[in-house]
């Protein structure tokens, strides 16, 4: 068997493992191995398509990981508008109880809201930041 039919076998398993974990690292890896195999069908010297599969599989797997860094972390499941609706509606506050939570009416039912952290207890508007268990995390309008 040829060593470019080689790399081109660990470059499918590598990707058929991706597609079973969900890792999207292993693909920056089949990349390398990819490359390996096109360094074969060059001709090139088994060292020196070993040296080009680590370097374009590295440095793809180190691209991947500065890009992802470099990105916004997705908000909380409980903050998080593609996982709960009720996040960024509004609600109206007629009064506070003495404990910071207020009952008010939302979709056809009572709610308990309690103030997000560092927001003022006054009567008015607010939008639902978050949701805990049954009860909605507000900040002013």
């Amino acid at each position: 068997m040829a060593l470019s039919t080689i790399w081109w076998v660990l470059a499918g398993l590598v990707v058929i493992a991706e597609l079973a974990t969900g890792t999207f690292y292993l693909l920056m890896i089949s990349f390398g191995l990819v490359a390996g195999a096109l360094a074969a069908h060059l001709g090139l010297a088994t060292s020196v398509q070993i040296i080009i599969a680590a370097l374009v599989g590295g440095g793809a797997t180190l691209a991947w990981h500065f890009y992802k860094a470099s990105q916004p972390s997705a908000p909380r499941a409980e903050a998080n508008r593609d996982v709960n609706l009720d996040i960024g509606e509004t609600v109206q506050v007629d009064a506070w109880n003495a404990d910071g939570t207020a009952a008010v009416k939302y979709r056809g039912a009572q709610w308990s809201v309690a103030a997000a952290p560092g927001a003022a207890q006054t009567a008015g508007s607010y939008r639902v930041k978050e949701v805990m268990g049954n009860r909605l995390i507000v900040e002013p309008v």
